[in-house]
């Protein structure tokens, strides 16, 4: 199995285009970012955990030819907004795109893209068979998943583990049973939006002690935005099994 990073930036502190932060202005292309999105691929199948504003472009940046399912951590807009550029999926596989979702996130994707969802739809629009997701382990492409309730303030998304790799994104807590779905985990991919605290995510710090407390044998910071600071430099402060992930990061698991 193996986990591509298709992106690893986010829409909280986001600079205006004007911006010339050192971030911003950076030669380092690990510097560039996408909204937070995943690509799992198993035995020839393709998995993709949430399909923000970039998604089209990290399709075709990573050569995505085929594609099983899509997986919703939520319904932000920042992790949902390129549902529609699976049509071409559509078109290519002439069937259905499942997509996995709880019901709260359905109803989002039936109001933001009502004209898939309508009675009478206008042709080429996307084809999507929609499969309700709780807390319950579930099989996506016959990739098993196992869902993992995390806080983003006040709004609950999934964060998901697959046998032992786990990714959690748009988070700042964990509740003690929802963490113990965790343990034991070889590779970890969490978010840590930059250095101070922040209402709905964890910082750096934050992200730095939960992976004291799994000691994975790898981790890797996501949904990362310019506050953070430079790849670079960020980097050199961290654990040895730490690493800042950028987009196109490629993970090979067991």
């Amino acid at each position: 199995m193996e986990v591509t990073l298709l992106g690893t930036g986010t829409s909280q502190g986001v600079p205006v285009i004007a911006c010339e932060c050192e971030v911003c202005t950076s030669s380092d292309p690990r510097d560039k970012r996408f909204r937070s999105s995943i690509l799992i691929s198993d035995e020839g199948r393709n998995v993709v955990i949430d399909t923000g504003p970039d998604f089209r472009m990290q399709m075709l940046q990573n050569k995505v030819a085929s594609l099983e399912a899509v997986v919703f951590t939520h319904e932000h807009k920042d992790h949902l907004a390129g549902l529609d550029d699976i049509r071409a999926f559509n078109f290519k596989q002439r069937r259905k795109m499942d997509v996995f979702a709880t019901a709260r996130v359905q109803e989002a994707l039936q109001r933001e893209f009502h004209y898939v969802f309508a009675p009478i739809r206008y042709p080429g629009v996307p084809e999507i068979a929609l499969n309700t997701i709780d807390l319950t382990p579930f099989e996506a492409a016959k990739i098993p998943f196992i869902p993992i309730q995390v806080m983003h303030h006040k709004l609950p998304v999934l964060a998901f583990r697959i046998n032992d790799f786990a990714y959690v994104t748009d988070a700042n807590y964990i509740a003690p049973e929802e963490f113990d779905k965790l343990r034991g985990v070889k590779v970890l991919v969490i978010n840590a939006l930059r250095i101070e605290t922040h209402l709905s995510h964890f910082n750096l710090e934050e992200a730095l002690e939960i992976i004291a407390i799994l000691k994975p044998e790898q981790a890797w910071l996501t949904h990362i935005s310019h506050l953070l600071g430079k790849h670079e430099e960020v980097e050199r402060t961290l654990p040895d099994n730490v690493r800042i992930a950028y987009d196109g990061i490629k993970i090979t698991l067991d």
